[in-house]
């Protein structure tokens, strides 16, 4: 009888239409995977290729599903009924891991396997883009969805204690997910630059939209009072307001 072991982290990909960044996104995964990390892809229905090209690497793939469904946070939903992995990690279809970022994960897990929330920093749009990603500490996470997605690892355990991802939500699903959780949450920070993500993601393209449903999931969550919910609401439209000026 052979046993195998299970993984330590399960990465998913979720992606619809995304036929011209999908093979970048697999390529900077799939030379990082070992025995210790699986990849899981669900794809909800793609039509402009985006399934051909994942038939060309289901080689290297765990799992992999094409059909229909309601969303990032539902697709999410379906890889977390197939992930084996300890820990959990979400990549988009058009982020990037950085090399080495996989060893990286790994070496902090076996160091402090207690934590049950990993981030790290990541780059947006181009490896020399902004910076973001901070470490959690739930007085700032509470008020601004403080820490990087991308780059971010679950333990698996969590999703059993608190639930999966409302799929109620369309973009801020994640940050909803934490405040659930809340300050009892045992959180740790890898100060490095692990991940580009892609500027095309839903959050970067409907930044009011995301901002709205953060102020909703405060509110549902309890995390803040309603005042504060309403003066962050407004603060965080004038710091977009401010980037965008500095763009012209």
């Amino acid at each position: 009888m052979i046993i195998t072991k299970a993984p330590v982290i399960s990465i998913v990909t979720s992606v619809l239409n995304s036929a011209n960044s999908l093979r970048a996104t697999f390529d900077s995964i799939i030379p990082q995977l070992n025995s210790e990390v699986e990849y899981i892809v669900i794809d909800g229905g793609s039509t402009d290729g985006t399934k051909e090209i994942i038939s060309e690497y289901v080689g290297h793939l765990a799992y992999w599903v094409s059909e229909r469904d309601s969303g990032i946070y539902d697709a999410w939903n379906k890889g977390l009924t197939r992930a084996s992995g300890r820990y959990i990690g979400f990549v988009g279809a058009d982020d990037i891991l950085l090399p080495g970022s996989i060893y990286t994960y790994l070496s902090y897990i076996r160091r402090q396997p207690e934590i049950e929330y990993w981030s790290s920093k990541v780059v947006l749009g181009e490896i020399n883009g902004r910076v973001i990603g901070k470490a959690w500490r739930w007085e700032n996470f509470r008020r601004y969805m403080t820490v990087a997605h991308v780059g971010s690892l679950q333990r698996r355990d969590l999703y059993d204690r608190f639930g999966v991802y409302n799929t109620n939500y369309r973009i801020a699903g994640d940050y909803e997910f934490l405040l659930r959780i809340g300050e009892a949450l045992k959180a740790g920070y890898i100060d490095k630059v692990t991940a580009i993500m892609g500027d095309g993601g839903v959050s970067n393209k409907f930044a009011l939209q995301t901002l709205a449903e953060a102020a909703r999931a405060k509110k549902n969550t309890d995390a803040t009072s309603k005042l504060e919910t309403i003066f962050d609401y407004y603060m965080a439209r004038l710091k977009l307001m401010a980037r965008s000026l500095v763009r012209k």
